[in-house]
């Protein structure tokens, strides 16, 4: 089957299994933000595995899950878990599903991850909306697409209207909220203290391994992004602190509280 066709049938799925009534936003579940898809109540369940446009994950943390129902009296669809440039080499990994959500009718797509903190002011376990990125890879999810649109323009990536809103959301929540530049890595190795002197003087405030493939794809579909990091360490050399996978984790972990309550408190406010 085609990759069109998957779309297509995946698409289909979706709007069957939601009884014709696909939300307008969707929200990809980065490490640390899992307990986000716990909030999702009156849930429809649909497996990655239902939908044929859709990946299979080889990350841990990641379930291949959508969840759709109601977050704040706002309805929702919430992706748990995304595929990995690391895990191919290939950035295009999450065209099928971008493109069935574009499909279905969903207008905006909020991505979330575990980043490294590439700032001094922005500490672990604090929370970053991302205003723009940094293609280091020099990966698209967009190679071998043909005709012109694939010169999709990138200038207003991270929705700035929608940016204003998550910020004054969060101001009115009490919570802080950094805003800054993403430097997407291809991984799965960690950063050399080299690279994070590189991209500082860049001007990166984090650092991480995904959502820079999806948000290309998004703005290629059509779709708005707005999208949040949780800091889960200080980046290489910044501090003495070894960097693992477990490490992530467990710091994501312990950070899932404020991601979940700026979750809960920026989806009402959202106008898309």
């Amino acid at each position: 089957m085609s990759l069109a066709n998957q779309i297509e049938a995946s698409a289909e799925t979706l709007r069957h299994r939601l009884g014709g009534d696909v939300p307008g936003i969707a929200i990809v579940l980065g490490s640390g933000w899992g307990a986000v898809a716990g909030l999702v109540e009156n849930a429809i369940e649909i497996p990655y595995a239902d939908l044929p446009a859709f990946p299979v994950l080889g990350v841990g943390g990641h379930v291949g899950l959508i969840r759709a129902g109601v977050i704040g009296q706002r309805r929702v669809m919430v992706l748990a878990g995304r595929k990995h440039a690391y895990e191919t080499g290939e950035a295009d990994g999450m065209k099928g599903a971008v493109r069935t959500l574009a499909a279905a009718g969903v207008k905006l797509l909020v991505q979330t991850n575990a980043a490294g903190s590439a700032a001094e002011r922005i500490r672990p376990g604090e929370l970053m909306l991302i205003s723009d990125h940094l293609t280091l890879s020099q990966r698209s999810p967009l190679f071998g697409e043909p005709g012109d649109d694939r010169f999709i323009d990138m200038s207003n990536a991270y929705d700035a209207e929608l940016r204003a809103q998550a910020q004054a959301a969060a101001a009115a929540a009490g919570i802080t909220l950094h805003e800054g530049v993403y430097a997407w890595f291809l991984g799965p190795q960690f950063e050399t203290p080299a690279e994070i002197r590189m991209v500082r003087l860049l001007g990166a405030h984090a650092v991480g391994m995904s959502t820079v493939p999806e948000t290309i794809l998004a703005r290629h579909a059509g779709l708005k992004v707005l999208a949040l990091s949780l800091m889960t360490n200080m980046a290489a050399g910044m501090d003495a602190q070894m960097l693992s996978h477990a490490h992530t984790m467990a710091t994501a972990k312990a950070g899932e509280a404020q991601a979940v309550a700026l979750m809960r408190a920026l989806l009402p406010a959202l106008q898309i």
